[in-house]
């Protein structure tokens, strides 16, 4: 064989003869084509786990298949669900790999999770190019006939590997007649054949397809081990890179592996090589994390000028307004967690500048304007994707968070309320701008305060009420007063629940105590206590009492009305007339003082019919 058809066999030569004649002395130089130079992989594939040691992340779903592995307690089925790019595909490839393992030297070997070394079948399975091993996507297959060729084929033992296995990806997007199909199969394979599912949408599988599967979510990697990944990858391309850059690509690529290699390779090609903080920020048009922080500050403390002129100077170097206010409502949330948890800022994925100044501002920040910041915010994000103009609505969205700084919290507000004396002067008009021209919040606040009380005179005229005239109103000594009372003032639905609902404990001026008929509902004290205040403009305290108390204002009726109509029974007229007509009964018994009869619009003939000697003159029947 010829050095020339040497050269052309080996892939890694180059392709010539250096010692040859030059290729147009030569007759069969264009016969000799000019390798062309090998096409670049991406980092995302260049850098695709090969086994479960490289698999980062996913340590819950590692642990468990190497217990089942050791233990031979292999499953028929697999589903892995999760996220874009935190490696659904890549395990279901190494799972196959896994099932199928087999060593170089053809020594006894069964399925295992240890492939630091190459077996038989690893080079193809990984290469996505074994026959044994079938991958579809069931987003361009999804009818029932693309699963038939999978029902048909798997009777058939596998050619080379030990199992067939059949991967999946996407499976929710197969139709209901296919998922149908593969039921039977998929609960009652032949020993040699195994599923492997992926999908990112596991809610749009059907039950009886999970029921049947060993379901494993693979989760978000975390933004501190993802910097480190990246960093590893770094050193080994050569690359120089700064942490803080590392943290942004980390922070930006929100725990999907893939999504992080892919914005790392987009920066080394911007850096050509060297990677920087300002390049990535600019490259993903973000803001610098020590400006954003600048930001959170001047609208924190109402400095608003400061606060706008800051925004400006960031969308004029290209920072997107809706990712200024996502950055400002991110480390809110940073700030929340470190009140809250300031063991959170050893995060190894926070920067310098976010875990000095975010301890600081999470003690100088209460809860309750730390939760209103991040609802304004969150509100504002969506007002400026829909904007027409988003710059504009960002920074009204920023004067609003500015200004709701200095304006007290609602329990604020009230004890300032309460505190603040009642006088006749008319608010303070606003003092414009709180220091150079921008600070708006503190004027806010103060052109803000007094107008509570002015709009609320009830406010000032309860307490007056109460202090002038303590004894104005009626006196309840019982509750068979209180019954009274409300429905003097026509409110039925009260009186029936006060009659119905309240067994008597103790009750005394501007206090009321009793218990409740069980399956009454609660809310009857709150509303006799407020009613109560307001009509009789007296404060009046109705509670819950631990005893039984007497029987209701209902029931005492009832025995009454019983006992009057087994009186009425025994007397001789009535007893007569019951025995006279045989069926007749006693409905009601009623003085002439209850009766609803107007004497003064009656004739003469009418009340001469109600007037009769003995004692009956008192009773109707």
């Amino acid at each position: 064989m010829s050095e020339d058809t040497h050269a052309q066999q080996d892939d890694d030569g180059p392709g010539l003869d250096l010692g040859a004649p030059p290729a147009a002395a030569r007759p069969d130089a264009a016969a000799v084509p000019t390798p062309a130079p090998a096409a670049y992989r991406v980092l995302a594939r260049k850098y695709r786990p090969q086994n479960f040691t490289d698999l980062i992340g996913q340590e819950a779903m590692v642990r468990t298949l190497r217990n089942a592995f050791s233990s031979g307690r292999i499953a028929q089925a697999y589903i892995l669900t999760g996220v874009r790019g935190v490696g659904k595909t890549t395990t279901a490839r190494i799972l196959a790999r896994a099932l199928n393992y087999e060593p170089m030297d053809g020594g006894a070997g069964g399925p295992s999770l240890d492939l630091a070394v190459m077996g038989k079948q690893c080079r193809d399975i990984i290469e996505s190019r074994h026959v044994d091993v079938m991958e579809m996507d069931a987003a361009s297959n999804t009818s029932i006939n693309d699963i038939r060729e999978i029902i048909e084929s798997a009777r058939y033992r596998p050619v080379m590997a030990r199992y067939k296995v059949y991967i999946i990806d996407e499976v929710h997007m197969l139709s209901t007649a296919a998922f149908n199909g593969l039921l039977k199969t998929l609960e009652e394979p032949p020993e040699h054949v195994k599923f492997i599912f992926a999908t990112t949408e596991i809610r749009k599988v059907p039950v009886t397809v999970l029921s049947r599967c060993q379901r494993f979510d693979l989760r978000r990697v975390e933004a501190g081990e993802l910097a480190a990944h990246l960093a590893g990858i770094c050193a080994k391309e050569g690359v120089t890179i700064e942490p803080e850059a590392l943290a942004i690509v980390a922070r930006a690529a929100e725990g999907s592996v893939r999504d992080s290699l892919s914005l790392l390779d987009q920066a080394i090609a911007h850096g050509g090589g060297t990677v920087g903080a300002e390049e990535v920020r600019r490259l993903l048009g973000l803001a610098d994390k020590g400006r954003v922080i600048d930001l959170f500050e001047a609208l924190m403390k109402g400095e608003m000028a400061r606060a706008l002129a800051e925004f400006r100077d960031q969308y004029d170097a290209g920072a997107d307004p809706a990712v200024i206010l996502t950055d400002l409502a991110e480390f809110t949330h940073l700030v929340t967690r470190l009140k809250i948890m300031p063991d959170a800022a050893q995060d190894a994925a926070l920067v310098e500048a976010e875990r000095v100044r975010g301890l600081e501002m999470a003690q100088g920040l209460s809860m309750r304007v730390l939760a209103r910041a991040w609802q304004m915010l969150t509100k504002g994000i969506g007002e400026v994707q829909q904007a027409p103009k988003p710059a504009q609505a960002a920074e009204m969205a920023l004067v609003r968070l500015g200004y709701a700084t200095d304006l007290p919290t609602p329990d604020e507000a009230l004890r300032r309320l309460k505190d603040q004396p009642v006088t006749d002067a008319p608010p303070s008009a606003p003092s414009g701008g709180g220091g150079g021209g921008g600070g708006g919040g503190g004027g806010a606040r103060l052109s803000i305060a007094p107008r509570p009380v002015e709009a609320r005179p009830q406010m000032q005229a309860a307490p007056v009420a109460a202090v002038a005239a303590p004894a104005a109103g009626p006196r309840l000594a019982s509750l068979a007063d209180v019954a009274q009372y409300v429905a003097a003032k026509r409110d039925l639905a009260l009186k029936h629940a006060v009659e119905t609902s309240l067994r008597p404990v103790h009750v005394e001026e501007g206090r009321i105590e009793v218990a409740l008929v069980p399956g009454s509902p609660a809310s009857v004290i709150q509303d006799l206590s407020r009613k109560l205040s307001e009509w009789t403009g007296r404060r009046w305290l109705v509670s819950i009492s631990s005893q039984a108390g007497g029987p209701t204002l209902a029931e005492e009726n009832a025995a009454v009305k019983a006992e009057r109509e087994e009186g009425i029974k025994a007397h001789p007229l009535v007893a007569a007339v019951l025995a006279r007509f045989p069926g007749a009964e006693v409905v009601d018994v009623r003085t002439r003082e209850e009766a609803p009869i107007d004497t003064e619009v009656l004739a003469p003939s009418e009340e001469d019919l109600y007037a009769g000697p003995g004692a009956d003159d008192e009773l109707e029947y």
